[in-house]
């Protein structure tokens, strides 16, 4: 029998190590917000597939979708023929856009993919080039989409030089001396010194940091990235790939906001589990491209069409929204009360809305040091108590919780009793 020793001796011998696995573990099934690996452990699963599992694992609802599409055809190139799902998606999704106004969607097949496209779109609309990111943000592992990622280590060291006109600003994180003048001055300073306005195409930010570390972005600072855009006829994105398809109790988390972007950048729990990427934008923006100049082989495949379309059903059937903020009332509740107590790991900085939670990992609860060693710790002995977490950050001391929105009250429950026992080791 496959055990976890056997598979990782073979992974290290047929798998190139640049791809990281975070756990020694290898899958066998999973259900909803629950796994169970080649050696017969249980876990409950607070990672989600990194934010792609809103629905969670197998949703019966996008398992019946996928195997019906299965049996009418698996792949046509939506450049060669096209197909009614990718279209119907595309209504669903338009309907779905917060903004105001006609949209057009057009889809993809990864998150990286979404985002740089987002960038052709723009300077294909406005005839510039430069774009402005952010600090923290993380926008995808492909060179573009990797030059406007703000974290070096692991996405971009060794992999210089990056493409040419990407500027990155202070994202306001308040816990870290940051704050909203402090990066409105600094995109000012961009104009001064590095590229005027005229020149820029476009400005991206993550409505929450995901990679970052979940730092909401402040509502000032949304409001004042809008003006700037609208005074220098430059595209607002929002990388809604973490954050979109219910994750913070609104379909878009730039919606709690009120400010409308020009374009969305969608991927991750879109599709449940399979491939699917998109750009959600107004409509005389996505029809800047000529056609042909737009597209890839496996973008919008038909079989993650009728997955996202299930998906978009069950997060109204079943009031997905309000889930995502009831689970997070009861995490965050239930960090609070682990955050008062001396004999566990300092914990700090819990937020996050809906169920986007975050929390700081700290050397003591007099200050706010960050403590990635004992970060790194606390995960591990999660994974040993039967729980999958992840970390993140740019000082690498985030715990992030993910778990499906769909996920049983006695489930989240266990898994936060075993984050406690994490915590307490």
């Amino acid at each position: 029998m496959t055990s976890n020793a056997d598979l990782l001796a073979r992974r290290r011998q047929a798998v190139a190590r640049g791809v990281a696995t975070a756990f020694p573990i290898f899958a066998a099934r999973a259900d909803n917000a629950e796994i169970w690996d080649v050696d017969g452990q249980h876990y409950v699963d607070f990672a989600g597939g990194i934010a792609v599992l809103n629905t969670g694992h197998r949703h019966p609802k996008v398992i019946a979708a996928v195997q019906e599409q299965l049996a009418l055809y698996t792949h046509m190139a939506f450049q060669v023929a096209a197909y009614e799902p990718y279209v119907a998606l595309a209504e669903r999704l338009n309907a779905l856009a917060p903004f105001t106004g006609e949209a057009k969607t057009i889809l993809f097949t990864t998150g990286a993919e979404a985002t740089e496209n987002a960038v052709k779109l723009a300077r294909a609309a406005t005839g510039r080039s430069a774009v402005i990111a952010f600090g923290g943000g993380f926008h995808g592992r492909t060179l573009l989409a990797m030059a406007m990622t703000g974290k070096v280590a692991p996405y971009k060291q060794q992999f210089g030089p990056m493409p040419g006109e990407i500027f990155h600003v202070p994202f306001p994180v308040a816990a870290h001396g940051g704050s909203v003048e402090e990066t409105l001055r600094a995109i000012e300073m961009v104009f001064r010194v590095a590229v005027e306005p005229g020149r820029v195409a476009a400005l991206i930010i993550e409505p929450i940091l995901g990679e970052g570390g979940f730092y909401e972005a402040p509502v000032e600072l949304l409001r004042a990235l809008r003006a700037l855009c609208d005074r220098h006829g430059i595209i607002l994105i929002a990388d809604e790939v973490q954050t979109g398809f219910g994750r913070t109790g609104r379909m878009f988390a730039i919606e709690h906001s009120g400010v409308e972007p020009d374009l969305v950048t969608v991927a991750k729990s879109l599709a449940g589990g399979f491939p699917l990427s998109g750009v959600i934008g107004r409509s005389a923006i996505m029809e800047a491209s000529e056609p042909g100049g737009m597209g890839g082989t496996y973008g919008g495949n038909p079989v993650a069409c009728a997955a996202a379309l299930a998906v978009l059903d069950v997060i109204a059937e079943e009031q997905l929204l309000d889930r995502a903020v009831a689970i997070g009332a009861r995490i965050k509740e239930r960090l609070r009360l682990l955050a008062r107590r001396n004999d566990l790991v300092p914990i700090t900085e819990i937020r996050g809305p809906g169920a986007m939670i975050g929390f700081d990992i700290v050397t003591s609860r007099t200050g706010y040091e960050p403590d990635p060693e004992t970060t790194r710790r606390v995960v591990e002995a999660a994974r040993e108590a039967g729980l999958i977490l992840l970390s993140c950050g740019i000082h690498g001391n985030v715990i992030r919780i993910l778990v499906p929105l769909t996920v049983p009250d006695d489930i989240l429950d266990a898994g936060l009793a075993k984050l406690e026992q994490a915590l307490a080791a």
